[in-house]
């Protein structure tokens, strides 16, 4: 259980989003936070079980390869990390409502490198240890994020600020290390 429990705690990676939950939720009352966590732990799971029972399904239908996957999940992070990081105001596009499921449940907390994970692990560890570890990750960052304003009065708004940009330079390195890997495993066997 430990075993399948690992990898997708470094793919949910919790704290690495956590500046980002921060910045999208920072002008949002502690009713719509509580919301928003409860649709992304909705949504995260829900995608993350949809996939983990049809994904390979679903590929082979389409034709997709776990590498086609790795790229277009790298560009969409990338494209989320370089407008966070061209932006000097943050405005939240999507509405408070909708916040919890998009971008917050999937792509920050379930997105590609979680989904192709649990591919992984399923062969690996089976179903039942994979599902387990999932749920549990996905109800570790959301509870992590529950403590956001605690963290936010520990390192001030400048503090937050900067670790948003950090975070979101980041998100582009593992964007592009998605994509690398995606084209290595296209063109490399």
């Amino acid at each position: 259980m430990l075993l399948a429990f690992i990898p997708v705690f470094v793919a949910v990676d919790a704290i690495g989003v956590l500046p980002m939950f921060i910045s999208l939720t920072r002008s949002m009352s502690e009713e719509e936070k509580k919301k928003a966590l409860f649709n992304s732990f909705v949504t995260g799971v829900t995608l993350a079980l949809a996939f983990i029972l049809v994904g390979k399904w679903i590929f082979s239908i389409l034709g997709i390869t776990i590498n086609d996957f790795m790229i277009a999940g790298g560009f969409i992070l990338f494209c989320i990390a370089l407008r966070d990081l061209l932006t000097t105001v943050k405005r939240r596009a999507v509405p408070a409502s909708e916040l919890g499921a998009v971008p917050l449940g999937t792509p920050l907390i379930v997105g590609p490198g979680v989904l192709t994970t649990c591919l992984i692990i399923v062969d690996q560890y089976g179903i039942g240890a994979t599902i387990i570890s999932v749920v549990l990750n996905i109800l570790i960052a959301v509870t992590i994020f529950g403590f956001s304003g605690v963290i936010i009065k520990l390192m001030g708004k400048n503090g937050v600020g900067a670790m948003s940009r950090i975070m979101a330079l980041l998100l582009a390195a593992i964007a592009v290390m998605m994509m690398r890997k995606g084209f290595f495993g296209l063109f490399i066997k």
